[in-house]
């Protein structure tokens, strides 16, 4: 079997990881061949060469970058798979599908968010694709409302790397964060945009640094919202209290030193940190929305609150930070999910099992 896998996006986390796991999972397991299309300069791109895997390399402008169909389509003539596997959005989902339809060769795609579409766009769009491969349950439900037939939709959950856990150096941490040792640190790991949610953090902060002076708060991630995050973090005088850290390229490093993950996500289609953190034993507080309740089960990993809630994330915030032995339970159990459920050759499996679903019919 030779798939062609297209992944548009310049950086190596997030998605971009999980196409890695599956590239790796897929020659090891399969011994499917694999041909990667990526952007020129991608971090991806040089990471998989380096690996062995043959890579093509297009120039990629995202959705309004027309000109991505023809180059799309003439790799696909170059390479002449079975299949095509859309990883990424940025103008892939449109022109690598179209692409493929135009020369008759099957493809699926991977949904990775829960944002609704126009029904009719979706509907439009999917219908290039022999399978829709969701990454989670809550998203495949966004897809199902509407309209795209559920016999086309199938869930293949994301992963963690099994080998992925790495020691906390925990003196180092909180001398680069400037910690003391008797600092509980709750950290959010996720973009600065709005859906995030970090600004309901940021509410229940004023009352639970009163209760708790010791706490901590680490925002990692960058975005275009940063900006408002920082003026509400001045106007509830919290800049002794919250850390704007950027993107941390270490971060896999970085979770197993945190006392507790908070998500508070208006919107999210799965949420990989919220793998990583259980993989690390770090309990989490989450919105219960999109796929959260599945990498998240309310009492046995994390607790889980409404959206936009801020007195429940407050109280589900004070009974952990009063309760250590609970967010060590919970830690455990979280190690224990990762392995029963988020495994990467689970996930590889159940790719390769689509792939052989949409061959045989084809």
């Amino acid at each position: 079997m030779r798939v062609l896998h297209i992944e548009l996006g310049m950086n190596l986390y997030g998605g971009a990881k999980q196409v890695a796991f599956i590239l790796r999972g897929l020659r090891e397991q399969f011994a499917v061949e694999n041909c990667l299309l990526a952007p020129e300069g991608s971090v991806i791109a040089q990471e998989m060469r380096a690996q062995g895997f043959e890579v093509q390399t297009i120039p990629a402008q995202g959705d309004l970058d027309f000109r991505l169909f023809w180059r799309i389509r003439r790799v696909i003539k170059q390479v002449q798979p079975d299949l095509v596997h859309v990883h990424s959005r940025r103008g892939a989902e449109v022109w690598g599908g179209l692409a493929a339809r135009s020369l008759g060769v099957p493809a699926v795609i991977s949904r990775r968010v829960d944002n609704p579409e126009n029904a009719w766009v979706a509907q439009q769009k999917y219908g290039w694709y022999q399978k829709v491969i969701t990454i989670s349950d809550g998203i495949r439900q966004v897809l199902l409302a509407q309209g795209v037939p559920a016999e086309k939709v199938i869930t293949v959950r994301s992963a963690v790397a099994e080998d992925a856990t790495v020691a906390c150096d925990r003196m180092a941490f909180r001398r680069r964060f400037a910690l003391s040792q008797s600092d509980v640190v709750l950290g959010v790991v996720a973009q600065l945009i709005e859906r995030k949610g970090h600004r309901f953090l940021l509410q229940t902060l004023p009352s639970l640094v009163r209760q708790y002076p010791n706490l901590r708060v680490i925002f990692f991630g960058q975005g275009a919202y940063r900006n408002v995050l920082e003026q509400e973090v001045e106007g509830l005088d919290l800049q002794n209290r919250v850390q704007f850290a950027g993107f941390c390229p270490d971060m896999p490093g970085l979770f197993g030193c945190l006392d507790l993950l908070v998500h508070p996500a208006l919107m999210e289609g799965l949420g990989i940190a919220l793998l990583q953190a259980s993989q690390q034993g770090v309990p989490i507080i989450a919105s219960a929305v999109g796929g959260i309740p599945e990498a998240v089960q309310d009492g046995e990993n994390g607790l889980l609150v409404p959206p936009a809630d801020c007195e429940a994330l407050q109280q589900a915030l004070a009974r952990l930070l009063a309760n250590a032995e609970l967010r060590t339970q919970l830690g455990l159990c979280g190690k224990q999910r990762m392995r029963d459920h988020f495994s990467v050759a689970k996930m590889v499996e159940g790719n390769f099992q689509v792939y052989q679903e949409v061959l045989t019919k084809g």
